[in-house]
């Protein structure tokens, strides 16, 4: 069992990290005060290469393996969770079904914009009535010829109020067909941005990550090609679900991430800060809440970094995923909320950046699926 990473994994991550400290970091809390989305450094994310490492280069990718995007993503997290997430979606989500499930036309048309980082993906699962019930979707597509035509909602969609957003892919009930065994047919489409009767709704102000916008999706008689279908007819909702098991792997690296950046600030300021003529990192009900922070940390990186290498091995990895995302996102909440308790009264100050990790790591909880549905999962894989 060889823990040791590759010469090509280690590079990427000190890039990362490198690219986290000097660009990311720096501008964390102006991005989180003024809400407006840093274009800038995602340009420069897309220059270096960071936005589809794990897929081939004729489709716009670096090549690499989805261990090194995952070194990535956890690096930026640590800069910033807006970042990290906007990675979850474009590219372990949205580049891979298009990867693993479109066409070689969609593939060239869609994917190699994303994967180059000159364009940015949404993808549309939840709906007002169907959240963690991802099956209960509402929104229909009803075949008229050769096009399809589109109505419903989509609620809480990252990514596609980016000025450089480019698609969505979306979930959808088609009511004149049935699967062989009765069920109604959900399929996955492809909705360019600009589409008629696609309209970017509600913008949804949050408790945090300002910057990353989170809009409803209105659908009102919005005609598509037929060829806009993505992968086999009937089997849209298994391959969100698919993909989903790799947003899941995303959420733990952003996780641990985040928590690294808990550790770090809290580590530094203990050993700065005195109480009682000595540094409060002498005393036990502090030092021993970062032996703790540090140990979890540890565990929920090799946590994600196995179910990625699973990934890479082209093995089942739904199991390691539910683990990676559960333990990292919790850990990642318990470890902000220690950063803010050690930082005391100056940790609930927004000049500290502990509280803004604070307010970032509850969502890790619900996003691609919440702690609840982890182990529903988990339970029914034993």
């Amino acid at each position: 069992m060889d823990f040791q990473l590759t010469e090509e994994q280690e590079m990427i991550r000190k890039m990362s990290r490198e690219f986290s400290d000097e660009v990311i970091a720096p501008r964390a809390k102006e991005m989180e005060e003024t809400g407006e989305p840093p274009y800038d450094i995602i340009s420069k994310m897309a220059e270096l290469g960071l936005m589809g490492i794990p897929f081939p280069e004729e489709y716009g990718g670096s090549g690499g393996d989805w261990v090194s995007q995952l070194l990535c993503t956890e690096e930026i997290s640590r800069g910033d969770v807006t970042l990290g997430t906007l990675l979850d979606v474009t590219t372990g989500i949205v580049c891979q079904e298009l990867y693993v499930f479109g066409t070689e036309e969609q593939k060239r048309q869609w994917m190699v914009p994303l994967a180059q980082g000159k364009e940015i993906g949404a993808f549309g699962l939840t709906e007002p009535n169907a959240g963690s019930d991802a099956g209960a979707t509402q929104t229909t597509a009803v075949l008229e010829g050769d096009t399809w035509v589109v109505n419903g909602t989509k609620q809480f969609i990252s990514n596609m109020g980016y000025k450089n957003s480019s698609l969505v892919i979306i979930t959808a009930r088609c009511p004149q067909f049935k699967r062989e065994d009765g069920k109604g047919v959900i399929n996955t489409f492809v909705v360019p941005k600009g589409t008629s009767g696609f309209t970017i709704g509600m913008h949804w102000d949050k408790m945090g990550l300002s910057s990353y916008p989170t809009n409803e999706l209105v659908f009102q008689d919005c005609r598509i090609p037929r060829d806009y279908l993505l992968g086999r007819d009937g089997r849209g909702f298994a391959q969100h679900l698919q993909v989903l098991e790799t947003g899941r792997i995303f959420i733990g690296a952003i996780a641990v991430g985040l928590a690294q950046a808990c550790f770090d600030a809290s580590l530094a300021y203990a050993k700065q800060r005195y109480q009682f003529g000595q540094p409060i990192y002498s005393f036990q009900a502090v030092s021993f809440k970062l032996a703790d922070m540090a140990m979890n940390i540890a565990l929920a990186r090799l946590m994600y970094l196995k179910a990625a290498w699973i990934k890479d091995e082209g093995l089942p990895h739904s199991l390691e995923a539910s683990y990676a995302k559960l333990f990292s996102s919790e850990m990642a909440e318990r470890a902000a909320s220690d950063a803010v308790q050690i930082h005391g009264g100056y940790g609930y100050m927004t000049d500290y950046a502990v509280s803004r990790y604070y307010k970032a790591a509850k969502l890790l909880q619900i996003i691609e699926g919440t702690s609840e549905i982890q182990r529903y999962v988990i339970s029914h894989n034993l």
